[in-house]
């Protein structure tokens, strides 16, 4: 097998990598997964900057990051370490450059680390379409060697660290030309970097390929993996996120596809979670990502299937037949369970957003309402329900013909099944990945749906090792039951192991239980469905907010503007609003967005149409009205 994730998918290993210092602190090589976080302050004020990364590091970081747009801010980064030096504390300290290689090269001399970005460090971001040959193409590249040379000599001077990390949202004219918008020219962007750092015997670096697309992101880290491997290159150490994941739940969620789906595939040494929120709040939730990995490779052997069906660096959604509603180019169902509820109500149903119109006479939904309910073996009493229900296969027996009854089987009922009855339309069938001996063995008629599950630890690989081994087209939903209560955690582990198999194109349809059954739970699991679906792009039912985390570019209060945003536009279904501080990552990484709300001055932001300049130097209080305007412009408002 190919040499894409340490010789092996189904078997956890963390990728070996040289390990690099930052200061007296290790990455790679045998050093833990590492956290670290990036402070939202002006780098100009000293106070408020040192209070904030104290607070970071008591919420677990390990690494604080600072931005330095200018020569001042670099050099205060000097006064910040001192105070926090004095106060006892000796995080490592990064500096986060972009547009300045004069900047960079003062960091390097007072911190442990300094990150760039080779699409703004010294190429050209214009967003301008401009035809390179080879010889002009060299040319950039000469231009650039001289241009990072300096800091690359000042680094090996002091023993700095650097990180040389890509964003997708901010590829160079020059990348753009050649690779176009894709994880290749990201790929290409970091080696160009590294090549010359390697020309001058410089090995202290981390890399990283971020971006806001959980897909786009998993597959420039594995073509990144996969170039070192194929290269005289040095296997370096990874720094995993996913940019612009936004807050709250849709934050974690996005943030667990992307990040987790590496973890699961033994890539990443350093890991930031990116939330728009305080910065303290980022480390919890990356150490319950990473807190994962600390026994996984004790996890039960998975057998790997007999042929590799597997497309590491683009999408290819399983082929499946279409039954009913499931499976072939039908969005990917949601199953909810109903099954602990005492007694299974009206009122309980409209809390899931299902509801009887007695002018209709129809029962309707809600865009995030469950499209099937597994109600077990409860007794419904409900007249004239008519809405799709999964009952356990001896009590769909004892019912009332109903179309819109179906029935579940366990594997024993269905070998035992003989001649009994089923429904002609749609059946499901419950089944473990450890049963793909018996699935391959038995015929499963074309009217079944299976549910699949895993008891492994290692969940992502396990179920990836079932669908490589399965042999029949038959659609499949994704399921765990999780003993946890409705928490970060929950969020976290089930994100990364059903939405990271979604953007695989594993899954037509995902089935969450966990600990708590109540209907408030209840409701909070449905909705963590349909947020895992939008997440990993398979399917849309709300208003997808970019979000980029604020830090001391930002020019408004990002958490502020995107609270407002979010009350005003939350109800526009498949809308894609980014909303950038800066004009750093701002246009690019909101390139497949309908509408951009960028900070481009002082209380100043610009509104965006796809990647179009619409409007400039709108004041910050009318910014939401305006945007609001244009979407009403465009006819793409709908009243809420």
């Amino acid at each position: 097998m190919k040499d894409y994730f340490n010789k092996n998918l189904f078997s956890y290993k963390r990728r070996e990598t040289i390990p690099v210092s930052i200061g007296d602190f290790g990455i790679g090589g045998e050093n833990p997964i590492r956290i670290q976080s990036m402070t939202t302050t002006d780098t100009m004020d000293t106070k408020a900057t040192v209070d904030q990364a104290i607070r970071m590091v008591n919420a677990g970081c390990e690494l604080v990051r600072v931005t330095a747009p200018s020569t001042n801010d670099a050099k205060n980064l000097e006064n910040i370490r001192n105070q926090l030096r004095n106060k006892g504390y000796n995080i490592p300290l990064v500096a986060d450059i972009h547009f300045t290689p004069k900047a960079a090269e003062i960091a390097a001399e007072i911190v442990e680390k300094v990150r760039i970005n080779p699409g703004n460090y010294a190429d050209k971001k214009k967003f301008q379409q401009i035809e390179y040959d080879d010889n002009s193409y060299n040319d950039e590249i000469e231009r650039i060697y001289d241009r990072v040379s300096p800091l690359i000599k000042i680094c090996k001077k002091n023993g700095t660290a650097m990180r040389i990390g890509t964003n997708h949202g901010s590829l160079s004219d020059r990348i753009m030309s050649r690779f176009g918008d894709t994880p290749q020219g990201m790929v290409e962007s970091a080696l160009e970097y590294l090549r010359i750092c390697e020309d001058h015997n410089f090995y202290n670096i981390v890399l990283s390929m971020k971006a806001s697309n959980p897909l786009v992101m998993v597959h420039a880290y594995r073509l990144l993996v996969e170039s070192l491997n194929n290269s005289t290159l040095k296997n370096y150490p990874l720094h995993l996120g996913v940019t612009e994941a936004g807050e709250g739940d849709d934050g974690r969620i996005k943030s667990s596809i992307g990040i987790g789906t590496l973890l699961d595939d033994g890539l990443g040494d350093t890991i930031r979670v990116s939330l728009t929120e305080e910065p303290e709040f980022e480390s919890p939730v990356a150490k319950v990502m990473v807190d994962r990995y600390k026994e996984r490779k004790d996890h039960y052997k998975i057998d790997p299937p007999n042929k590799i069906k597997f497309s590491p660096f683009k999408y290819e959604k399983r082929i499946t037949s279409e039954i009913f509603d499931i499976g072939e180019d039908n969005f990917p169902v949601v199953v909810t369970d109903l099954s602990q509820i005492n007694k299974i109500t009206s009122e309980s149903l409209g809390e899931l957003g299902i509801t009887y119109d007695n002018k209709s006479k129809k029962w309707e939904r809600l865009d995030i309402s469950p499209d099937y309910l597994y109600v077990g073996d409860k007794n419904i009493k409900i007249d004239d329900l008519k809405y799709n229900l999964i009952l356990d296969y001896d009590y769909w027996l004892s019912q009332k013909k109903n179309d819109s009854y179906y029935p579940l089987l366990n594997l024993n009922e269905f070998k035992n099944l003989d001649s009994g009855r089923l429904s002609e339309k749609l059946n499901f069938l419950l089944i473990y990945t450890s049963d793909i001996k018996d699935i391959s063995t038995i015929a499963i008629p074309k009217n079944f749906v299976l549910i699949l599950r895993s008891q492994n630890d290692h969940f992502m690989p396990d179920m990836r090792s079932f669908f490589m081994s399965l042999n029949i087209n038959n659609p499949v939903i994704l399921s765990q039951s999780y003993e946890l209560d409705y928490s970060d955690k929950l969020i976290i582990h089930s994100s990364t192991d059903i939405g990271g198999l979604f953007i695989q194109g594993y899954g037509d349809g995902i089935f969450l239980t966990n600990k708590s059954q109540g209907l408030e739970e209840i409701k909070k699991i449905n909705n963590l469905s349909f947020r895992i679906l939008q997440a990993a792009r398979v399917r849309v039912t709300s208003t997808d907010f970019i979000s980029c985390p604020s830090c001391g570019r930002t020019l408004f209060d990002l958490q502020e503007t995107t609270a407002m945003i979010r009350e005003r536009t939350d109800h526009l279904k498949g809308l894609k609003i980014g909303i950038m501080g800066c004009i750093v990552n701002g246009p690019g990484e909101m390139a497949d967005a309908d509408y951009g709300y960028v900070g481009s001055g002082k209380d100043k932001i610009t509104l965006y149409r796809g990647q179009e300049v619409v409007k400039r130097g709108i004041n910050f209080k009318y910014g939401v009205d305006e945007l609001v305007n244009l979407i009403k412009e465009d006819g793409n408002w709908i009243e809420p």
